[in-house]
C-alpha cells in the first residue's frame, strides 16, 4: 500500500477511493475477515490486511473542524483583505475574528505577501492530524506499571480493575482497559512496546471487532463416529438455514471430521479456519458455550444417545439466558435486532 497526497493505491498499484476505504471499515465492523472484504470490493487482500493494520483494527473517528478554528471562507475573505490592503483590524471585523488571530494565521502562513487561502486552510488541517499525546505515553510511571503487569500477562481489563482499586483517589494512576488496547495495537500511539501483544492471551495485534456477535447457539446431532462425509452434509444443511448475513465463517478445532472442508465451502459458501494446536482462544465463543453446555451434558456423557428434538430444547434454554457481553440481552434478542437491522448500502 501506498499513499500519493491525497490518493491510496493498492499493491496492485490500483486506486482506492474513499468510498470503498469507508466500506472497509464498515465491513470490518461486521465481523468480516481481511479476505472477505477484499473479495466483496474487489480489492487486495494485502492492502485491506495493511489499511487496517496502520490503526490496530480501530476506526479512526471522522474528522472535523472544532468550531473555534477559522474555516476556508473565513481564510477566503482573509486573503481577499489582504489583497485590498486593508489593516488586520478591519479584516477581522469584516469575519468577526480577534484582530490578533488575523495576525498569527497571516504571520504563520507566508506573511502579508506570500499568503494563500487554499495553502494555508490545507495546512491547517495538516496540522490538526498530528496525534495527541496519550495518558499512557504523557505519565511514565503509570506506563512502567501497565507495561510490567502485561509481562505478567495480565489481561488490560485486570490491569484496569487492579489501577482502581490500588489507587482509588488518584486519577493519574487509572487507565482504561481501551486505552491500553489502544496504545498497543495503534502504532502512532507508541506508547507502550509493541512485542507485549505477544502476552495477550489472544497474541493480536488487531483488535476484532464484536459488534456482531450474538453468542445463538445452535446443536447439531452428528452421525456416529464422526465421519467427514456425513459431518459435512449435517452442518451444510443446518448452517444453509441460517440468514446470509450470518453465514460468515467456521473455526474449527484440528480434526480428521473436517477433511472434506473443502467441499463444504463450496456446498454452503462458508469459508473454514482451523485453530492453531493447543490454542482454544481462537475461537472463544465456541469454548464459552461448551462450559455452558456442560451443565447439560457432563463431561463424559453419551452423545449419541440424545436426540435432536432435545439438542433443540438446551439450544432454546440457552438462547434464551441473558448475557453480560451482550447487555444482558439474551442471544435470541440479539439475533432479532441483528436481522431487523437494514444492511448497509
Amino acid at each position: 500500500m501506498a499513499a500519493r497526497r491525497a490518493e491510496v493505491v493498492d499493491a496492485m498499484g490500483r486506486f482506492i477511493s474513499q468510498d470503498v476505504r469507508e466500506r472497509v471499515w464498515e465491513l470490518w465492523g461486521e465481523g468480516r475477515s481481511g479476505r472477505a472484504i477484499a473479495r466483496q470490493l474487489g480489492t487486495s487482500a494485502p492492502f485491506v490486511r495493511d489499511w487496517i493494520g496502520l490503526t490496530g483494527g480501530v476506526r479512526p473517528p471522522a474528522r472535523r473542524r472544532s468550531a473555534g478554528c477559522l474555516t476556508k471562507a473565513e481564510r477566503e475573505e482573509i486573503s481577499r483583505g489582504l489583497a485590498r490592503g486593508d489593516t488586520f483590524r478591519a479584516i477581522g471585523r469584516a469575519i468577526s475574528r480577534p484582530h490578533t488571530t488575523v495576525s498569527r494565521e497571516v504571520d504563520r502562513n507566508g506573511g502579508r505577501e506570500h499568503y494563500r487561502a487554499r495553502s494555508a486552510d490545507e495546512a491547517a488541517w495538516a496540522r490538526a492530524r498530528r496525534p495527541k499525546p496519550s495518558k499512557l505515553r504523557l505519565n511514565s510511571r503509570l506506563r512502567a506499571i501497565v507495561e510490567e503487569k502485561l509481562a505478567l500477562r495480565w489481561s488490560p481489563q485486570q490491569i484496569s480493575g487492579w489501577l482502581l482499586r490500588i489507587y482509588p483517589d488518584d486519577s493519574a494512576m487509572q487507565v482504561s482497559h481501551e486505552t491500553i488496547y489502544l496504545s498497543l495495537f495503534v502504532q502512532s500511539r507508541g506508547a507502550l512496546r509493541r512485542e507485549l501483544c505477544a502476552h495477550l492471551r489472544s497474541g493480536r495485534r488487531v483488535r476484532r471487532p464484536k459488534k456482531r456477535t450474538t453468542r445463538y447457539c445452535q446443536l447439531i446431532a452428528l452421525p456416529d463416529g464422526l465421519n467427514a462425509e456425513p459431518v459435512r452434509t449435517a452442518l451444510a444443511a443446518n448452517i444453509g438455514a441460517l440468514p446470509e448475513q450470518l453465514r460468515r465463517s467456521l473455526t474449527w478445532d484440528q480434526g480428521k471430521e473436517m477433511a472434506e472442508h473443502v467441499q463444504f465451502t463450496v456446498d454452503s459458501g462458508v469459508q473454514v479456519y482451523f485453530c492453531d494446536p493447543r490454542s482454544p482462544w481462537q475461537r472463544g465463543s465456541s469454548e464459552n458455550t461448551n462450559g455452558l453446555l456442560r451443565q447439560y451434558f457432563p463431561k463424559g456423557s453419551d452423545l449419541t444417545a440424545v436426540s435432536q428434538a432435545e439438542f433443540d430444547r438446551v439450544a432454546a434454554e440457552l438462547n434464551g439466558r441473558p448475557r453480560q457481553t451482550l447487555g444482558w440481552m439474551t442471544p435470541a434478542e440479539r439475533l432479532a435486532e441483528l436481522l431487523n437491522t437494514p444492511s448497509p448500502s
